[in-house]
This record gives structure tokens, C-alpha cells and sequence, in this order.
């Protein structure tokens, strides 16, 4: 186990990689799912897994839907899934908030409906949510009514983002003793066909030159994602396997907090990209080079159904 990395996993290494760990931690789309369509193979591997007696939890910079939500899409798509193994940056943010920051007061949430309904769920109001339309001349938005409770700002996907909902973070934010949190800092998200529209650190970067501070974030490759995991569930660093398609996200969190990494060529980052990041010689590049490649998870049924 211990050498190369970027070796690609089959044959008895599948079983070896398999006997070495007991959690494995599974990023979704491009992952086990591309959109609404399943991965083939992939609901097989993860209920074999379970069977096996290995911990499965779901990790997803993703803030657009609850864990309740993720579950649910899970369970259709024929997945053994529980709410409880889903960390999306929505629950985490919101624990992030509650735990660590141990938040008093209010959120200005530029953020989704999911997220809103789980800073609630910990106890934590919120404002912001929804269109903000801008009226008035300069003087009036530099000026604009602020809610004396919120004690932080928080930058996830938003669909309504706007000209007035960047002013509006900056206002919060020129009080020092207000929070800075973003769920994430990917700036695409990749669609079918080669597309992608703008991802959430577009707007958090938006959000950090206007108010000329930067955010902390809790969404891979930030460590944070994998102590919420391995906090409520004891998860060993060294007995985990991290599963992504993206190298500079899910394959550097691995990296990070200590765990082995495996990636899949279903999704955004290429085979070239891990030899490019391997061959370049720059520590902080070495962190995105798995130390597994498989073309497809479902690549390890065989040795799953053996």
C-alpha cells in the first residue's frame, strides 16, 4: 500500500484497499450519480459495501439541498442512504455556526432555501434568502437598513444573487466583530456536455473583494468536512478512503485530513490532470495526486460481489 501513487486499482489491489479501511467517503455527482441518472453500477456498489460492514458517508460541497433531501434523492435511485450519512456544506456550515463559532445571534444568508432550513434546524434565524431588488441611488444602498441581530455572513449558492445582496454582505461586514463563512469556494459546476454555469466561489469572491476580507470555508478540501464526519462517527483517519472526481476538492481533502484517496474518471478531473499535478514537483500539487484511479466506481463490483 505504501509508494506510487495514481495507480490504477484492480485485480486483488481492489480487495487489499478494501481490508485496509473501514469508512469510506464518497463524493456525489460526477461520483455515484451525473445529475438524476445513477452511475451504473454504483447503488450495487454502495449497498454491497454496507453489507461488508463498511461505514458509507456521503460528502458534497453541494449546498442546495438538505441532507433530508439528498437521502431522499438516494433512496430512488436505489441507494442504501440515511440522512444521518449525508455531510452537504448546507448541515455543515450550519454545525460549523453552532459548534466551533458557537454563533449568537442572526445570519445574512446569500444563500438557498435548503441552506436556511438547516441553520433552522440548529436553532439559528436567518435573513436574506430570496430576491434583494435594488432601489434608491448610491447614498441609499451605502446606507441600507441592516438587522442589529446578525452576527454573521454566510455565501452559498444563490440564484438571486445581486448587485444589492453584495452591498448588503459588505455592510455586515465592515462590522470586524461579524463572521465571514462560505460553504465552498468551486467556481463552475460542470454539466452534461461539457457545460458548466458559475459555482459558489464566484460569489464568495464577489463577496470577499467588496468587503476586502476572506471568508472561511467549510466544504472540501477544507478539513472541516471530514471532522464533522469523524466527530459524531469516530471515523480513523487512516482507516478512511476518500472517493472524488475532482482533484482539487475531493482528492486534496483526502490529503489533507490523512486519508487514502481514490479517484473516478466519471466526472470533472482527468487522468492527465493527476500526472500533470504528479510530475510538476510543487507540494501543494502533490495533494491533488490520488493515491487510486479506477474509470468508474463501479469498477470495484466484482471484487464487492467475489
Amino acid at each position: 500500500m505504501v509508494g506510487s501513487k495514481c495507480v490504477r486499482l484492480n485485480g486483488p489491489l481492489i480487495k487489499q484497499l478494501l481490508d485496509s479501511v473501514d469508512s469510506v467517503l464518497f463524493d456525489c455527482d460526477g461520483v455515484i450519480w451525473r445529475g438524476d441518472q445513477a452511475i451504473p453500477g454504483a447503488p450495487q456498489v454502495i449497498n454491497l459495501l454496507k453489507e461488508n460492514g463498511k461505514r458509507v458517508f456521503f460528502v458534497t460541497n453541494n449546498s442546495t439541498k438538505t441532507r433530508k433531501m439528498y437521502a431522499d434523492k438516494m433512496s430512488s435511485m436505489g441507494f442504501d442512504a440515511s440522512e444521518q450519512e449525508v455531510f452537504g456544506t448546507a448541515y455543515c456550515c450550519a454545525m460549523y455556526l453552532k459548534t466551533v463559532c458557537k454563533l449568537e445571534g442572526k445570519v445574512y444568508l446569500i444563500g438557498s432555501n435548503a441552506m436556511k432550513q438547516e441553520l433552522e434546524a440548529v436553532g439559528i434565524q436567518q435573513t436574506g434568502v430570496g430576491p434583494d431588488l435594488i432601489t434608491g441611488k448610491q447614498n441609499d444602498w451605502a446606507n441600507v437598513p441592516l438587522d442589529p441581530e446578525v452576527k454573521a455572513v454566510v455565501v452559498g449558492f444563490d440564484e438571486h444573487f445581486s448587485y444589492m445582496k453584495l452591498n448588503r454582505a459588505l455592510q455586515y461586514l465592515t462590522q470586524q466583530e461579524c463572521l465571514f463563512v462560505g460553504t465552498n469556494r468551486d467556481t463552475r459546476l460542470p454539466l452534461e456536455e461539457g457545460k458548466a454555469v458559475p459555482g459558489t466561489g464566484c460569489l464568495l469572491q464577489a463577496v470577499e473583494t467588496a468587503a476586502q476580507r476572506r471568508a472561511h470555508t467549510v466544504g472540501k478540501p477544507s478539513n472541516y468536512m471530514f471532522h464533522c464526519v469523524a466527530s459524531q462517527f469516530g471515523v480513523e483517519p487512516g482507516r478512511c478512503l476518500m472517493v472524488g472526481d475532482r482533484l482539487d476538492t475531493d482528492i486534496m481533502l483526502g490529503s489533507n485530513c490523512g486519508l487514502k484517496t481514490l479517484l473516478t474518471l466519471t466526472g470533472v478531473s482527468t487522468l492527465a490532470d493527476a500526472e500533470e499535478h504528479q510530475k510538476s514537483g510543487c507540494t501543494e500539487r502533490q495533494g491533488m495526486v490520488p493515491d487510486y484511479y479506477v474509470e468508474s466506481i463501479a469498477d470495484i463490483l466484482p471484487a464487492l460481489q467475489g
